[in-house]
């Protein structure tokens, strides 16, 4: 098969399509013929070599996928070939081929094309289980998402909404903020020229959030708490702002709140905490609200795989809003 190959860490220009072996296929496993794949944040790391992915994990970046199933490794059922599907990955997405552990399958939501698809596991499972099952989200509620304008974010503000909590987010820029508005955020808030803390109070009448997802982590840290409600939840996935940070522990004591932190790609297939019960969950629960139109996959541009070192690029653009997509069929 081709896949996207990297002989040594460092910018985008170090991705090339190249042959690869085509992938084994273990017990419990389906190989999936790949139509599309996206680009995360994640990906960008490990290509500059400071994200390997887990023990015995493909090193091919790519951390979803959408395509059809074209052969069922043993113990698979449930699954027929020729399904069309899209996947969780804690690697391999960018290649012709991957294969995925049955427990990790998604059908594509009704009326999403299969490729758009490939935009949807891994912000899905990231919101759903750090928003919902993690932070606990519920009608009436505060959500605060940092980087409203990304991948993320446009799923996270959707995924509030739908359930009825009333949505702040914080962004770069006022095309971005204005994207988040169109999606149904309720706060809007420019991070470079306003204090999300002090915004936040005046928007809620010093409520705060319940929920904050946070990209950030260390640099943000402190005034996270700040805005907190009580018995509010902080969930740090992402470490943009710094690995160490400082927090009032007496401030938070004082909220009763909390403070934790998720990883995705690391978690075991199955078991407590695993994978699998977070797709369940989300197939259960959030691919209802996609299938009706609550919560679309937002892309903002699809490129062929052999352009992987520009949707690199792209992830950070501030014209970027929403998830980028490299399609190989």
């Amino acid at each position: 098969m081709y896949a996207i190959t990297i002989d040594q860490p460092g910018g985008p220009e170090v991705m090339k399509w190249a042959q690869q072996p085509d992938p084994e296929l273990p017990r419990g496993h389906v190989l999936v013929e790949v139509a599309a794949t996206a680009v995360n944040r994640a990906d960008l790391l490990q290509r500059q070599g400071f994200y390997p992915p887990p023990p015995g994990a493909s090193d091919i970046l790519g951390l979803e996928c959408s395509g059809v199933i074209v052969e069922l490794g043993e113990d698979v059922t449930g699954w027929s070939v020729g399904d069309e599907v899209c996947a969780l990955l804690a690697g391999g997405g960018y290649a012709e081929k991957v294969a995925v552990p049955a427990t990790q399958l998604l059908p594509v939501p009704a009326g999403v094309d299969l490729r758009v698809a490939a935009s949807l596991p891994e912000v899905a499972c990231t919101v759903w289980s750090n928003v919902v099952m993690r932070g606990g989200l519920r009608r009436g509620q505060v959500l605060l998402v940092h980087g409203g304008g990304g991948g993320i974010g446009t799923h996270a503000i959707q995924v509030g909404k739908a359930l009825g909590a009333r949505v702040a987010v914080t962004a770069g820029s006022e095309d971005k903020l204005n994207r988040c508005r169109e999606l149904g955020a309720d706060i809007l808030i420019n991070y470079r020229d306003s204090d999300f803390v002090a915004s936040l109070a005046e928007a809620t009448d010093n409520h705060g959030a319940d929920v904050v997802l946070d990209n950030m982590g260390a640099s943000y840290l402190g005034r996270n708490v700040d805005a907190l409600a009580m018995d509010g939840h902080v969930v740090i996935i992402g470490m943009q702002g710094g690995r160490k940070g400082e927090v009032d522990i007496a401030k938070l004591m004082g909220k009763r709140g909390n403070i934790t932190s998720t990883g995705l790609r690391g978690r075991p297939l199955t078991g407590p905490g695993g994978k699998a019960d977070i797709v369940a969950d989300v197939r259960a629960k959030l691919w209802p609200l996609i299938a009706d139109g609550s919560v679309q996959p937002i892309v903002s541009t699809e490129l062929p795989i052999a352009e992987a070192p520009l949707a690199h690029q792209l992830l950070d653009s501030p014209e970027t809003v929403g998830k980028v997509i490299l399609t190989v069929k």
